[in-house]
């Protein structure tokens, strides 16, 4: 079905696919594009900017049905290759809720948490804890684009504008 492709789409190995009616990844989504980049990558990178996406972020099934990659392997190329980072604790805080920084900071003695907005919240965090204490208590973190991300991202516009878009 794919002899022909310049790279091999994803099929994660449990599917049926004697059974399973589906349309095949389109060709074009399995061209390189540079840096050894697929349409996927650049629709990951997408969603890595909104400042949104975690290291435990859930990946939507198009990634395999329409881009055709194993997205949490492509993730992990990404940053590997530094086209994306994870951010540290102090960094990732915007992930956390109010109650969970009140928690962190009751659990080191800090007192007046009631009255506590969030900016002041993370400021208290910031000055009671180190980097390390921090991270023993949430292990998830913010990813973020590199220049290197955002010129990637920038140089293959036409890989979102034919991304379908959420209406609101």
């Amino acid at each position: 079905m794919y002899e022909d492709f310049e790279n091999k789409p994803y099929i994660w190995p449990e599917r049926d696919l004697a059974t399973e009616d589906f349309k095949s990844v389109p060709k074009r989504n399995m061209e390189s594009l540079g840096n050894d980049l697929l349409a996927g990558d650049i629709i990951l990178l997408w969603r890595i900017a909104f400042d949104t996406f975690t290291n435990e972020s859930w990946f939507p099934k198009y990634f395999e049905y329409i881009y055709g990659i194993n997205a949490p392997e492509r993730l992990k190329m990404l940053l590997d290759r530094g086209f994306a980072y994870e951010e540290t604790a102090f960094d990732s805080l915007n992930h956390l809720n109010s109650s969970m920084k009140r928690k962190i900071l009751k659990e080191n003695g800090v007192a007046g948490l009631s009255k506590m907005k969030v900016a002041d919240l993370n400021q208290a965090i910031k000055d009671n804890l180190t980097e390390a204490e921090l991270a023993t208590y949430f292990t998830v973190r913010g990813l973020n684009l590199t220049e290197k991300g955002e010129r990637a991202l920038a140089a293959n516009q036409e890989v979102i504008d034919r991304h379908p878009k959420k209406k609101f």
